[in-house]
């Protein structure tokens, strides 16, 4: 059977779409996000925030904004969540929202007692307004740092991705992933992806984003190359929980990138990041 040709991923060019700095000289940032659309056809964003300079162990609060369409106008909303110390969090980093059963369910990491334990939260909502912390955290402690959560449904179950490393103090940078039947009892980490570079913090495994497309899986890692804060790699796989660096059909000038798809079924990424300005959209093109 011959092999299917690989579909090489693009990105058109980034427009600005939301600054969420209160005025023009106190300057916020946008960092690692969630965006998506409510049952009233409300679009939502949902991300880490803080005042420039960058400061990712002081970022205790999830900005919120919405819009009536996706390219915006977006408004500025009260905070989504703030760090509670006495749930365990540290931190609030890198959330993602899916809508199932009638609820909106926001995976996020919310930090811990030291990088060798930091935790990955789940909040709930039902009008994607107002969340509740689950009696269930932390779903998972694991590797240095594990953080950047995103959950698909795969068949008949939910997939959980998140970076980590090899062992708690570090490692190799890996996209690990965890499954579960109901999205708060999640299974033992299976390795989707190992990188050649070791560390602990950061690494080229942040914000893994997995899209499934035309029955094969998609996934967005960052930032590449080595120290460069921009830059996401595409990688493709038949098989959605294992990846190699030898299949990447993609590169795209963006931090924190985001899969969209708006109503028309049209798909969309984003960017944003420490001293970028806000939150920028562009097509996601398919060749």
């Amino acid at each position: 059977m011959p092999q299917m040709p690989k579909t090489r991923v693009t990105a058109g060019d980034f427009s600005l779409i939301y600054d969420p700095s209160p005025s023009v000289v106190e300057r916020w940032y946008i960092n690692d996000h969630t965006v998506w659309q409510d049952r009233e056809g409300l679009w939502h964003l949902v991300g880490i925030t803080h005042a420039e300079p960058l400061a990712p162990l002081d970022e205790k609060h999830l900005a919120h904004a919405t819009a009536p369409a996706l390219g915006g106008p977006w408004t500025r909303q009260p905070f989504a969540l703030s760090a509670m110390p006495e749930a365990g969090e540290s931190v609030l980093w890198a959330p993602h929202v899916i809508e199932h059963d009638g609820v909106y369910w926001m995976f996020y990491c919310g930090g811990g007692a030291s990088r060798e334990q930091y935790r990955i939260h789940l909040a709930t909502s039902t009008d994607a307004w107002n969340w509740t912390r689950h009696d269930a955290n932390p779903l998972l402690i694991d590797g240095y740092e594990a953080r950047d959560p995103m959950v698909l449904r795969v068949g008949d179950r939910w997939v959980m991705y998140y970076t980590a490393t090899d062992e708690p103090h570090g490692g190799h940078h890996l996209v690990a992933a965890c499954t579960s039947d109901d999205l708060v009892t999640w299974g033992e980490r299976q390795i989707v992806y190992r990188d050649e570079m070791t560390g602990s913090y950061a690494g080229p495994c942040e914000s893994p984003f997995v899209f499934e497309r035309d029955g094969r899986f998609y996934l967005f890692i960052g930032p590449w190359p080595p120290k460069r804060y921009r830059g996401t790699r595409v990688l493709v796989s038949d098989d959605p929980l294992s990846f190699d660096i030898g299949d990447q059909v993609g590169y795209i000038d963006a931090h924190a990138l985001e899969v969209i798809v708006d109503e028309a079924g049209r798909c969309w990424c984003t960017h944003c990041g420490w001293n970028q300005g806000g939150v920028y959209l562009a097509s996601l093109d398919w060749v």
